[in-house]
C-alpha cells in the first residue's frame, strides 16, 4: 500500500490546477497532462497513462488500477511530484551550499555564479532553466526555484565543482551535510 499516494494534495488559495484530457488504464494514451498555476510561476507535468488523476473539490486526488508493484510506485511518485508542484508555486524550493577552505569564494557575476575554489583558475557557472544563485557571503550560496528537481541539480552541479574531501574537509558542501573525515598518517617516533 501506498500511504503517499493514497493522501489528497490540498490546494492553497491563489493556486490553480488544470488537469487535461487522458484515458487512464489503457497504457496506450500519453497519460493526464496537469498544469499548475500559482503566485511564483506555473509548472507542468504528464502523469503516467496508468495513474489517474482527478479534482476533488479543493484537493488533488491520485488513484492506481491495481496492487501490482509498478503501479504502487507510480501512485506514490505521481501524488509526490504533484504536491511538489504545488509546494513549488507558492513557496518555492532552496538549497544551501557551504564554501569551507582558506582562500576559497563565491560572487556573483550578472546571473552566473564564478567560484575560486583551490583551481589555477575560476570556475563560471552559468544557471539552469529555472534556478537562480543568491550570494549572501563570499562562503554561502544559495540556490532557488520553483522546480525541485531543477533547484537539486543545479546544487549538485555546483557541489561537484569541488566536493568535500574527508582530510580536512575542504570543499563545497551543503549546508546540513555531514562530511565524513578520516584521520591523516600516523607517524611513528623513532627511537634511537
Amino acid at each position: 500500500m501506498s500511504r503517499v499516494g493514497k493522501q489528497p494534495i490540498p490546494i492553497p488559495s491563489g493556486v490553480t490546477v488544470t488537469l487535461g484530457e487522458g484515458a487512464p488504464g489503457d497504457g496506450g494514451s500519453d497519460g493526464t497532462p496537469c498544469t499548475v498555476k500559482g503566485p511564483k510561476g506555473e509548472l507542468s507535468h504528464t502523469a503516467h497513462p496508468d495513474v489517474r488523476v482527478t479534482m476533488d473539490g479543493d484537493a488533488v486526488i491520485v488513484t492506481r488500477p491495481s496492487d501490482a508493484p509498478e503501479h504502487r510506485a507510480l501512485h506514490g511518485l505521481t501524488r509526490a511530484l504533484l504536491a511538489n508542484m504545488v509546494t513549488g508555486v507558492t513557496d518555492g524550493f532552496r538549497k544551501t551550499l557551504e564554501i569551507v577552505g582558506t582562500g576559497y569564494r563565491a560572487q556573483l557575476q550578472g546571473k552566473s555564479l564564478v567560484l575560486n575554489v583551490g583551481f589555477s583558475h575560476q570556475v563560471e557557472m552559468e544557471p539552469l532553466d529555472g534556478a537562480e544563485f543568491e550570494v549572501e557571503t563570499p562562503t554561502l550560496i544559495h540556490v532557488s526555484g520553483i522546480d525541485k528537481q531543477v533547484v537539486g541539480q543545479q546544487a549538485a552541479l555546483v557541489r561537484a565543482v569541488r566536493p568535500p574531501e574527508p582530510y580536512k574537509g575542504k570543499g563545497i558542501r551543503y549546508q546540513d551535510e555531514v562530511v565524513r573525515r578520516k584521520a591523516g598518517k600516523a607517524r611513528i617516533g623513532v627511537i634511537g
